[in-house]
């Protein structure tokens, strides 16, 4: 059997890494879980997560040969974290999903669950009561072997077997959400993995004296990686609670940072609009934010009006402007692409919209017409590379151009499971005029300017009318702020073909609570985009 590697060994597998704790920092809890989002807590400490993963391991090695697939339906929590490392323990490779309610999330799942060809699920009690009367309507859940970890006794860890894992060695596969397409296995190994967590050390300044609240979805790889695998990484403190608990209550999320006194934590920019709209002036006296030093950003367009609301809300329970990190990532780059790497304010850039249309960049000043701020995600760091190419010639862009961001390095994945041409066309792309490569194609737009990438918009969601560029994040952004009855972050703007040509398409929810004229929200709606953007609308959906 392997031992725990020595202190001054760097670990080569994620096994290494929670072994090694669990050796010389067993005490040390590792792991908080708010059930109710606020004060009833589920612990883990170093030592118990690495019993409890050895005997979900021991387990399955008795039903999995290495290498198979091994589905997780868990809720958010404990039992979740320690079903995933059981199966790293394995040598499986875990395969994250979200449990189905009744008959919602069915087809993804069976997308996912035919496509990784798994064989055993471990899940909860609860959860497999909830599910199996789906079984007789869903044959594709039925052949699956399911295990509870409740039914694992303890002292079943003396069993287990060392894998032996080399660091090429996939851990999980991450599902993409599938939302233009089939779900797609991005198959992350522990090489990845381990080189993205360094990264992300580096990029957020994390240690042992770190705290690290999360509310993000533990399978998805923000709340996995970022929230998860990061504390483990730096030895730091991790403090969680579900996505429900904070959609449901925002100033949970604000709270645990305060009780915690959290150093670290963040989510997409919706979570930081949420928590400007729905946190009352009475809740915010009771907040103190002083010690949080990384509000990371990422996974949506970074909007400067949404740094300036939630510093200016949050200025007086101690919240810096500085703490902001907009930052850039996507789940083929396993996690984080770019980050500022230190403590600074974020860096805005006005550029002309009209410019863009054009993929090209041009200065605006700040309130001129028509103008489009931009912040900047900051630097790849270690031995990351990122380039900006032009998508149909794939030659590199000149300064001042627009074009599609390509990745190489350690923390690009290995390619989509079962996909071989996928695989080809995302991951092993050549630039034109020097055969340099192999990159990942990111799908994202975005340009560089002294050293700081820019992320402008997403290849695949780019509407094209009549010629011009448009991006859908800008025109949903314009339409919610056309009338008051238009809520937030809940609209969608994109093309249909009619009569051979592309014209746009609005929806968008409403606040159901008030008795506007419809027609007048539609017309405010039409006009502000004629106005904004040059382009005509074709139909609204409220």
């Amino acid at each position: 059997m392997r031992t725990a590697p020595s202190i001054s060994c760097e670990p080569s597998t994620l096994i290494d890494l929670l072994r090694w704790r669990a050796a010389n920092q067993p005490d040390r809890v590792g792991y908080t879980f708010l059930s109710d989002g606020e004060w009833e807590e589920q612990c883990l400490t170093y030592a118990k997560l690495d019993q409890r993963a050895r005997a979900i391991a021991a387990r399955l090695q008795s039903l999995v040969a290495q290498g198979e697939r091994v589905l997780l339906l868990f809720p958010p929590g404990v039992d979740y974290i320690a079903a995933f490392f059981g199966c790293l323990y394995a040598g499986a490779v875990a395969v994250p999903a979200y449990p189905p309610r009744q008959n919602r999330n069915l087809l993804r799942l069976q997308s996912v669950v035919a496509d990784a060809q798994a064989t055993v699920a471990l899940t909860t009690g609860p959860v497999l009561a909830r599910i199996a009367p789906l079984f007789s309507e869903n044959p594709f859940l039925e052949p699956l072997r399911w295990l509870t970890t409740e039914s694992i006794k303890e002292g079943s860890e003396t069993e287990w077997q060392d894998p032996m894992v080399a660091s090429d060695a996939l851990v999980f596969l991450q599902y993409t959400s599938g939302s233009t397409s089939t779900p797609k296995g991005v198959m992350l190994s522990h090489e990845n993995l381990l080189h993205n967590q360094r990264m992300m050390q580096l990029a957020f300044r994390q240690n042992r004296d770190s705290v690290i609240v999360g509310w993000l979805p533990l399978y998805h790889d923000m709340g996995l990686i970022g929230n998860v695998l990061q504390p483990l990484f730096a030895g730091a403190r991790c403090v969680l609670m579900s996505p429900i608990s904070f959609i449901q209550e925002p100033v949970r999320w604000l709270s645990a940072i305060s009780q915690y006194r959290a150093t670290t934590s963040g989510g997409p920019n919706f979570a930081y609009d949420l928590c400007v709209r729905r946190i009352t002036a009475e809740q915010r006296e009771a907040l103190d934010l002083s010690s949080w030093k990384v509000a990371f950003n990422g996974a949506e367009p970074v909007r400067p009006t949404t740094l300036d609301r939630f510093a200016e809300t949050f200025a007086e329970c101690g919240f810096r402007r500085q703490s902001f990190q907009p930052c850039y990532g996507l789940a083929e780059a396993t996690l984080l692409v770019s980050a500022p790497g230190r403590s600074r304010l974020p860096v805005v850039k006005a550029v002309q919209a009209k410019a863009l249309e054009n993929n090209l960049v041009a200065d605006a000043a700040a309130d001129e017409e028509n103008s489009r701020a931009l912040v900047s995600c900051g630097r790849v760091m270690l031995d990351q590379q990122i380039v900006v190419v032009n998508p149909e010639t794939m030659s590199e862009c000149l300064p001042g151009q627009v074009g599609e961001v390509w990745l190489s390095g350690p923390s690009v994945a290995r390619g989509y499971w079962n996909q071989t041409e996928e695989t080809e066309r995302t991951f092993s792309a050549r630039l034109a005029d020097t055969n340099e490569g192999p990159f990942l194609r990111t799908g994202d737009l975005g340009f560089i300017e002294s050293g700081e990438l820019f992320v402008t918009g997403r290849l695949k969601d780019l509407l094209i009318i009549r010629g011009l560029n448009h991006y859908p994040q800008d025109i949903e952004f314009t339409v919610q702020n056309a009338h008051a009855s238009l809520l937030p972050d809940c609209g969608a703007a994109f093309s249909i073909e009619v009569t051979s040509e592309e014209r746009l398409v609005i929806v968008q929810e409403v606040d159901r609570q008030r008795r506007d004229d419809w027609d007048e929200v539609i017309d405010a709606i039409v006009k502000a985009v004629s106005e904004e953007h040059g382009v005509e609308v074709y139909a609204v959906a409220l």
